[in-house]
């Protein structure tokens, strides 16, 4: 595999890096934010509305409570905030603005997500994970799925960070082979 070849590949890697956790984000987001109703799913029943969101907001305090983490007193602005956040990383990642410094977010989150689903894991607290909204119990598979998302943030941001040095470096050392060859 040629020095082009690996370059390709390791652009299409960091595009599907980036699309897969985007997407993940939004939909992590969209699960907070999403109206928690029993009724059916129409195109209607998924309208987030100020009273929907508002009771959607108080299911997501109350699983972020029950990780046992946070005081009591941070649970209600962190499970207010975290979504938003959410979105706002799953959409720069989504346009691929300032990368190397969303991946580094969107890491870190990932770590600290990882860090309290294993947690609580290891403490056998029988609740709902809350990632992609209510009603998603705390399983081994969650582990799984959320040290594959905290690998493939490790992977974008390593990724992201070495296309930008090679981005960087490639034009200088093109000019200085130019220089060369017209001496």
């Amino acid at each position: 595999m040629n020095a082009n070849s690996r370059w390709t590949a390791g652009r299409a890697f960091l595009f599907l890096a980036r699309l897969v956790l985007a997407v993940t984000f939004i939909l992590a987001a969209y699960g907070k934010l999403r109206p928690q109703t029993a009724i059916p799913y129409s195109l209607s029943s998924l309208k987030i509305t100020p009273a929907s969101l508002g009771i959607s907001m108080t299911f997501f305090s109350m699983q972020v409570d029950s990780y046992q983490i946070l005081p009591a007193w941070a649970v209600t602005p962190f499970a207010h905030t975290l979504p938003w956040l959410e979105l706002a990383v799953g959409i720069l990642l989504l346009t691929g603005f300032a990368l190397r410094y969303v991946a580094i977010i969107a890491t870190l989150l990932l770590s600290a997500f990882y860090a309290a689903v294993i947690r609580s894991y290891a403490l056998h607290l029988a609740i709902n994970c809350g990632c992609f909204g209510p009603n998603e119990k705390l399983t081994g598979w969650t582990l799984v799925r959320d040290g594959v998302f905290f690998a493939l943030g490790i992977a974008l941001t390593i990724g992201a960070f070495l296309m930008h040095r090679r981005s960087s470096i490639a034009p200088s050392s093109a000019l200085s082979r130019t220089e060369s060859a017209t001496q």
